[in-house]
């Protein structure tokens, strides 16, 4: 521990109910405030920490499962994806690390994602607003859970509550984690299922429950953060490498808050070293001294975008306004024989793949530097044969001199593709409620026949990304029915897993009147500086 930073251990907090939740607070040595608040809230143990033996530091479980791409510093009271509490403690602020119910030391039973949950967290706030070396103003930060903890508890509006920074985290569990696209996620889900099992007391098993629930119902319904009534300024980091866990939910809840103030930071770099960089950090900073210290310093972007042409090089960072960019050029790139993707309809054809073994893959070439900075959306005449059951995954890859080009990925995973996304064929009906020109979703609520044969018409929504194209440089556009990459710890995008198409055929078709298209966000050249 520093000598300038102060730690309360176990401080306990009494729920209205009866229940003792505890927490763990920060705050700079030598000062009774009053301290702005910084609140992070999970169930994984707030004191699972790093422990130092035999002369050597040994980081906490997750951070040596998880594969840690690029070096990142953090004191010895980090807990995992919490804001570091040391380095906090020393910018002002008091920080609380607190053990959600029937995690870590907190009594009672929790339920994750729930109603309960935040209103647990509201008297949190108020309790810690209240205290003598508050200042009575209260922010969240954290990532993964420690993001998605904070939805929902800011929908209810609590009084001492000024500002949130859920550092990517998805906004609907069956569409973003454990059901996207309709496929089940059996790989890092089931992982983390287990993991929060063993470490909290929980009154409702999910991994059974999600089982009984294979549609959208409204038991899903009532797991997912109402985004509109969010009013509290939000940074929200909505990054372009967690396409299998947090990208979509996070850049959907920079749309659709009801938040006047409300920021992006995007990034396509890794999850944990950008989170506690110099750069991210001093964004954070900022956001929370001007809305918990209430502070005279700038108001950020709406988004800070970063555009990278491959893993290892940011290409550009500019400041955009909204999401997708207003000046986007879409364009449809069609299927085409040959492998081809053009720019116009081509002769009517069809190609057929073999859904457990095979893809089909199309290709497209830029002669002019190109950016392609937005969601891309595929749409499919397509019918199956001999099929149980089947689906579509579908990649989006950057190819340079006849090469894949690598970008960062969900845990930790370096070489993954532009843009991504899956569609369970049976749970193809639209949401035209939800559904936007550019940003198609489905209902999951309705299962229609795949019958042998049938043109089926098939919107396929893919994630967002930010990437420069060089010319002669190319996209390509797989579609296969498994998922694209390698299950394996070694090399392959571990843990992920969906359950991928058994059996049959599927054959896509094209002709004038009824394309197969991709549609790209093309932005301007000569708007893009």
């Amino acid at each position: 521990m520093a000598a300038d930073v102060k730690k309360d251990e176990d401080v306990p907090v009494k729920m209205r109910d009866g229940v003792t939740l505890r927490l763990n607070l920060f705050r700079p040595a030598g000062t009774d405030g009053p301290l702005p608040v910084l609140l992070s809230a999970h169930p994984y143990g707030k004191d699972s920490v790093a422990k130092k033996k035999r002369g050597k530091w040994s980081l906490n479980p997750q951070f040596r499962i998880m594969n840690q791409p690029a070096p990142l510093r953090i004191s010895n009271q980090t807990s995992w994806e919490a804001p570091d509490p040391v380095w906090w403690a020393q910018q002002g602020f008091a920080v609380i690390n607190l053990d959600t119910r029937g995690g870590g030391h907190s009594e009672g039973r929790g339920d994750l994602l729930s109603d309960e949950e935040a209103d647990d967290l509201s008297q949190v706030i108020a309790w810690a607003a209240e205290q003598s070396w508050s200042s009575g103003r209260v922010g969240m930060l954290g990532v993964s859970y420690l993001a998605l903890s904070q939805y929902k508890v800011a929908a209810l509006n609590p009084p001492a509550l000024k500002a949130i920074c859920p550092w990517e985290g998805f906004t609907d569990a069956y569409r973003d984690f454990f059901t996207p696209g309709g496929v089940v996620e059996n790989g890092f889900a089931r992982v983390w299922l287990f993991l929060t099992n063993r470490v909290a007391k929980l009154n409702i098993n999910l991994a059974v429950e999600r089982k009984k629930h294979p549609l959208r119902d409204e038991w899903w319904e009532k797991l997912t953060p109402d985004l509109s009534k969010i009013t509290v300024p939000i940074l929200e980091c909505t990054s372009f490498s967690d396409d299998n866990l947090h990208s979509v939910g996070s850049m959907r809840a920079f749309q659709n808050v009801g938040s006047v103030h409300r920021h992006a930071y995007t990034h396509r770099g890794p999850k944990w070293a950008t989170f506690y960089g110099e750069q991210a950090r001093a964004h954070q900073l900022q956001f929370f001294d001007r809305h918990l210290r209430e502070k005279d310093v700038s108001e950020l972007p709406a988004m800070r975008l970063e555009i990278r042409d491959r893993l290892d090089h940011i290409a550009e960072v500019r400041d955009e306004q909204e999401w997708p960019l207003a000046r986007t050029d879409w364009r449809r790139l069609h299927l085409s024989r040959d492998g081809r993707l053009t720019e116009s309809p081509t002769k009517p054809g069809s190609v057929s793949f073999d859904l457990k073994r095979n893809a089909a893959s199309f290709e497209y070439r830029f002669d002019e530097e190109t950016e392609l900075s937005g969601p891309m959306t595929l749409r499919l005449q397509v019918s199956t044969e001999q099929a149980a059951d089947p689906r579509l995954f579908v990649g989006v890859e950057k190819w340079s001199q006849s090469k894949p080009v690598s970008f960062e990925g969900s845990y930790g995973y370096g070489r993954d593709s532009i843009a991504q996304g899956r569609l369970r064929l049976a749970l193809r009906e639209l949401d035209t409620a939800l559904s936007t020109p550019h940003q198609p979703e489905h209902t999951f609520r309705t299962l229609q026949p795949v019958r042998d044969g049938e043109q089926m018409e098939v919107l396929i929504p893919l994630s967002s990304s930010a990437t420069l194209f060089h010319s002669g440089e190319s996209i390509r556009l797989v579609i296969a029915g498994r998922y694209l990459q390698p299950r394996n710890p070694l090399f392959g995008h571990f843990p992920t897993h969906y359950e991928p198409s058994k059996t049959g055929k599927a054959t896509i078709t094209w002709n004038p009147n009824r394309p197969s298209t991709l549609e790209i966000p093309v932005i301007p050249p000569k708007l893009r500086g």
